[in-house]
């Protein structure tokens, strides 16, 4: 009989540490087609680009990547190295509402008259205000060059690209409501934000599992010396 019950509780404790690290959430990140309208100096264009959102913990935030695969809009003219400029807007749902720019450095090499320009990795810092699930969805571009300005809208209405599992400083507190997005810098006075991201959560879901296999443990080293006392 205590044979038994002790197997059983060790199976039990070794199933209850699985789940909880089975349990732990991860960032989901999508690359979603956007179908650009863009209205240029020189008329109104199309096109259509992959994008991918990324997010990686860093300080007090997150560092935010745009990344566009293929090139958008063109330009009659070449477009010298370092003349074009972009920058976009991400539209925050869920937990937060509002949204996060992001710029890019300026064209490294020249772009060529009537080709697609390729738009260069736009960047920025996300800060949480609320905790909960947080979504990405591609907005707005914006393309300075030579002067002149060119917008390009997405008309499909794309799909969220990352979703980011947050948690505010001090704990926060859950809900939609407030705006947030626009790119922070850290508290002052050297505060830190908690380590909020997926891994963080990971680690912790790790050890309240090591935690539960070590009861578990503990538990099958009692039933066995109260076993060979009743002997």
């Amino acid at each position: 009989m205590y044979p038994k019950r002790t197997a059983a509780l060790a199976s039990a404790a070794a199933l209850a540490g699985s789940a909880v690290l089975m349990a732990a959430p991860a960032a989901r990140a999508d690359v979603v087609d956007v179908n650009y309208q863009c209205k240029t100096p020189i008329g109104d264009k199309s096109a259509v680009s992959p994008i991918d959102i990324k997010g990686v913990k860093s300080g007090s935030g997150y560092q935010i990547t745009m990344t566009f695969e293929k090139g958008v809009s063109s330009s009659p003219v070449d477009l010298g190295k370092g003349a074009m400029n972009p920058s976009a807007v991400i539209k925050l749902g869920g937990a937060d509402t509002g949204t996060l720019a992001v710029k890019g450095p300026a064209n490294p090499e020249t772009v060529p008259a009537n080709t697609p320009i390729k738009i260069t990795d736009l960047t920025g810092t996300y800060t949480p205000k609320k905790t909960g699930k947080v979504t990405f969805t591609p907005g707005v571009l914006t393309i300075k060059a030579l002067g002149t300005t060119t917008t390009c809208t997405p008309s499909n209405a794309p799909k969220v690209s990352l979703t980011l599992d947050v948690t505010a400083a001090g704990g926060g507190t859950t809900g939609t409501t407030g705006t947030t997005g626009s790119s922070q810098d850290a508290p002052a006075g050297g505060e830190e934000l908690p380590q909020t991201g997926p891994e963080d959560s990971a680690i912790a879901l790790g050890t309240l599992g090591g935690t539960v296999l070590l009861a578990g443990a503990a538990g099958v080293l009692w039933l066995t010396r109260r076993n060979q006392a009743h002997r």
